[in-house]
This record gives C-alpha cells, sequence and structure tokens, in this order.
C-alpha cells in the first residue's frame, strides 16, 4: 500500500437504505475509498453477511478497519471484565477479517489508580494473549489500539509505539483529534504532527507509515480532554496542517473521518488531502 485512502467512520448519512453493504456502494459513488465497520456496540455480524461486504468491497475497491466495542478495559480489578473485553476485541477481529479488513482498534483500558507502568505490562500481556488467540484461528487481522483522548486512559502515542515495538504485530491507531484534546490543545502544530509520525516511523519503521490506521476530525474538549467530535468547520484543530505532514511523511493506509456530518468532512478531508499531493 502507498497511499491514504480516506473515509467514514461507519455508515454514511446520505447511505438509502441504512446497511453495510449498501454503505460500500454509497462510499465508491462519493468518491471515497474506506469505511470503518463500526462494532462500537457489539458484533452483530455473521460469516455470511461479512463475506458478502468482503465481495462488495473488493468489487468496489473500498478498504475496510473495524472499531471493536466500547465496552473493554483489560486494566479491570475484575478477572472476568478483562477476559470479556478480550473476547469482544477478538470477536471484531474475526468478523472484520471475514469482511477482509486489515486492522482492528480499539480503546485499550483505563488508569484508574494504578501506576502507568503496571497497567502498561497488563496490556501488553493481554496483547501477546490476542495475537495468540488470533494466530491459532488463523486470524490475519492487525491489532491496532488507539491513542485516547483524555489523560485517564492508557493510550499515549508513546505507550503505544512501545507496544508496537515489544509486541510484534501491534501497531498505533493514531487518533489526531484525541492527541489534540488529551494535551487541552497543546497538540496542534505541524511540528507536533510530523513529530508523531517521525516517532512511529524511528520505532516501528517506513513500513508503519506505509500501512497506518489514522482516526481525523474535529473535536471539542474540556479540563479533561475529549468531549465530543465536532464538523470541521467547528474545531480550533488544524487538521490541514495534519494533512501536510501525512504528506510529507508519505504515509499510507486508512483515515477515518469520525465527524458527526460523516463524509461531507471526509470529503473535505479528502479534497485537501489530494490538493497537498499535487503541489
Amino acid at each position: 500500500m502507498d497511499k491514504l485512502r480516506i473515509g467514514t467512520a461507519g455508515i454514511p448519512d446520505s447511505t438509502k437504505p441504512r446497511s453495510t453493504a449498501n454503505a460500500v456502494k454509497r462510499l465508491a459513488e462519493l468518491g471515497l475509498r474506506h469505511m470503518e465497520i463500526e462494532f462500537v456496540r457489539g458484533v452483530r455480524m455473521g460469516e455470511d453477511t461479512a463475506r458478502e461486504i468482503r465481495a462488495l468491497a473488493e468489487k468496489h475497491d473500498i478498504s475496510l478497519t473495524v472499531h471493536a466495542p466500547y465496552y473493554v478495559n483489560l486494566n479491570s480489578a475484575e478477572p472476568e471484565k478483562i477476559t470479556a473485553s478480550m473476547d469482544r476485541i477478538i470477536q471484531a477481529a474475526r468478523a472484520g477479517a471475514w469482511a477482509g479488513a486489515t486492522s482492528v482498534t480499539f480503546h485499550a483500558a483505563y488508569y484508574h489508580d494504578d501506576d502507568p507502568e503496571v497497567v502498561y505490562g497488563r496490556v501488553k500481556h493481554c496483547m501477546e494473549e490476542m495475537l495468540e488467540r488470533l494466530g491459532k484461528e488463523g486470524i490475519a487481522i492487525r491489532l491496532s489500539p488507539e491513542t485516547t483522548g483524555g489523560p485517564s486512559q492508557f493510550g499515549t502515542l508513546e505507550e503505544l509505539v512501545r507496544l508496537g515495538v515489544d509486541v510484534p504485530g501491534v501497531y498505533p491507531c493514531v487518533d489526531f483529534s484525541h492527541l489534540f484534546a488529551r494535551s487541552l490543545g497543546e497538540f496542534n502544530t505541524y511540528e507536533h504532527f510530523s513529530g508523531a509520525l517521525g516517532l512511529i516511523r524511528d520505532n516501528l519503521g517506513e513500513q508503519a507509515l506505509k500501512e497506518q490506521h489514522i482516526h481525523l476530525s474535529g473535536i471539542e474538549y474540556g479540563p479533561k480532554g475529549e468531549k465530543r467530535h465536532l464538523p470541521l468547520e467547528e474545531t480550533e484543530l488544524k487538521y490541514g496542517d495534519v494533512l501536510q505532514a501525512l504528506v510529507d511523511y508519505e504515509v499510507g493506509g486508512w483515515l477515518t473521518c469520525e465527524s458527526p456530518i460523516l463524509e461531507e468532512d471526509a470529503l473535505i478531508l479528502q479534497g485537501l488531502y489530494n490538493e497537498l499531493k499535487s503541489t
């Protein structure tokens, strides 16, 4: 893969009737090239449906990633909740693989009152266990824990890059909106964005940038970090500088727009990205 595919988090609003299959067709009509299948409320896609989606996506040249359920905490004080969290990620990975998705992302854990180093060790152990389970099932999909939007959540870029070094087969899903919100607006310059990409390249190699899982949209933050996603025109995040850094670092992979106005903002991002690529 040598180019960045841009699309929506889930079914575009203009899809009629609403279904994942029709969403693939609608994205092709719009000229977008990617969709993230949203399993955030649970995995409710069987193998037959998933394989139908795969065939349609291949026909229309739409790449796919998946987002696992929100109900995940690999640092729960209750062991059964950790087991359930891993099961949810595996379920999303399995359905995603049936559909031909390349990467599954998720919010890995909360710190609670634990030392971040202890939390890192627990998350690392879970990643190793999940990779072993996926390997035994022959499920070919990447585990891509996501950078998170608040200081109570495990998932700084540095933590996730370290995971990628320590656990081959794990790569960060870089949500630039979350990095901006987590920093309370400080992470918002071209130097910050390019520095993040440089950190990935220097630790995980050039190929990691060629197959990068990315989230980007407008976002609102408060004292505790992320509050909600916003349309691009309402955000303070310098998304144009994010795209410029992606162009300059020759990043390929999959960029998912999580805006409240899904395809409208995805098309804005794609148009600006193509303009920057051509200059």
